[in-house]
């Protein structure tokens, strides 16, 4: 029997969608070594950290629950503490993990996560310290056992790292350059989650999923993945995030128009409305370029939701740079708004800018966002009205509930449910207190 065998594991995920994916590999890392997950930290033999460093705040409170860590560390010094993920990949980060934290046992990076039993068994073997962060993947990250956390949803990595280096961005320091997966092998992977996991929707996930293809020996693109993992036979749907502007084409757009399989649904990260801080930003385009796409978009699939990313408060926005941000909300009329301030980290040009804008001044303007936005939900809901959307139909508390490819749920009152999660047309028939009710057409 090894030493892990039958002792506990508790994994803790700060954020992204990429994050979240990866702490469904570890978790099955560590169950391979004969560990059981508990939800109790305290009583967990080995606590892994999975952070990230896109913002202040998801650093900050990183940082604070591990250091939390130490009086538990105290009491027991045979638990082990892992720390990993984008936070320790920085090389001139806020926190320095290996000194301020001299109780953590394992420290690596976002390139090395697949090493993670090795590292333990080190760790154990040796009774000495981890620290292990390197600047490219040791090998293959996506060919071990992968514990997930939905049983509906599966995450499937497409491509690795981001080559664009927009000003505010530390992602392309601790993600590394842009590394797409074999097409074969990302059909191989989907195919075995719908037809032997009974998985209803496929998120394909990269930095930029619009670049795949871009770096392999056998050029592939974007299109031609989605239109391949399209002929997988099986009752499922194709999501994926993120997408950049700049690299999101017409071929794109037409797969989703005539393929079933790809969700009519969209995340395109605009960041700001003012072309001036998009230029600030690196993000290689501009408000002109953005709204052809929305067009495109909705001419091509008039049902589709749509979703953004947006900085408030970016160095130098002024009163009218942040109009016309609002001015985009109210053009698009997005489905939903991930807002953030912006926040300065080290390493990224950004945050040697000289205009920083104040505290106070984000505080308002993103409040002031967040109102106009809620206000264009509400009223976004009108458009439902007997409109049909293709749903994936599941019983929640008793009642049958369409879940549209934008997340919309739809009640649909006195039907008997019988199957589990399958996918039928829903005309919505009915709006009270913005919530929609209708009858499987």
């Amino acid at each position: 029997m090894s030493y892990f065998e039958n002792k506990l594991y508790h994994v803790v995920t700060y954020g992204c969608q990429m994050n979240v994916h990866e702490s469904e590999k570890i978790r099955g890392i560590l169950s391979t070594l004969g560990m059981l997950e508990t939800e109790d930290i305290d009583k967990a033999n080995v606590v892994v950290f999975n952070t990230c460093c896109i913002r202040e705040g998801a650093e900050d409170r990183a940082y604070n629950n591990i250091a939390a860590l130490k009086k538990s560390k105290q009491k027991d010094p045979s638990k082990i503490i892992v720390v990993c993920g984008c936070m320790s990949q920085q090389k001139n980060g806020k926190y320095n993990l290996k000194t301020r934290l001299p109780f953590v046992d394992v420290v690596i990076g976002t390139h090395n996560i697949n090493m993670l039993a090795e590292y333990l068994k080190k760790r154990v073997e040796t009774g000495k310290r981890v620290f292990e962060i390197i600047d490219k993947p040791t090998a293959d990250m996506d060919g071990g056992r992968c514990i997930r956390d939905d049983k509906i949803n599966a995450y499937v990595n497409i491509i690795y790292g981001c080559n664009k280096f927009c000003t505010y961005c530390i992602v392309p320091y601790v993600r590394g350059r842009e590394m797409s997966r074999p097409l074969r092998e990302i059909y191989q992977e989907v195919r075995d989650l719908v037809q032997n996991q009974g998985y209803k929707y496929i998120t394909l996930l990269g930095q930029n999923v619009n670049s795949y293809g871009k770096d392999l020996k056998e050029k592939s693109s974007f299109s031609v993945l989605l239109k391949a993992l399209c002929q997988i036979e099986g009752d499922f749907k194709i999501k994926f995030m993120t997408s950049h502007p700049m690299d999101f084409t017409d071929d794109v757009i037409q797969v989703m128009k005539t393929e079933p399989k790809v969700a009519k649904a969209l995340h395109l990260p605009v960041q700001s409305g003012s072309s001036s801080i998009l230029e600030k930003m690196n993000r290689h385009y501009d408000i002109k370029h953005y709204m052809t796409i929305i067009k495109k978009l909705k001419r091509a699939i008039p049902n589709i939701s749509l979703s953004t990313d947006i900085i408030v408060g970016f160095p130098g926005e002024t009163e009218k740079d942040f109009n016309l941000t609002l001015k985009l909300l109210k053009k698009v009329k997005y489905d939903q708004v991930f807002a953030f301030m912006y926040s300065p980290r080290s390493g990224t040009p950004a945050a040697t800018f000289l205009d920083q804008v104040p505290d106070d001044v984000k505080n308002k303007r993103i409040n002031k966002l967040l109102r106009l936005q809620k206000l264009i939900q509400k009223e976004q809901t009108k458009k439902y009205f007997k409109k049909t959307y293709d749903c994936l139909i599941r019983l929640e508390h008793g009642v049958a509930v369409g879940i549209t490819d934008g997340g919309k749920e739809i009640y649909i009152p006195n039907y008997k449910y019988s199957n589990q999660n399958y996918f039928a047309k829903v005309q919505v028939e009915d709006i009270r207190n913005h919530k929609l009710s209708g009858v499987i057409k």
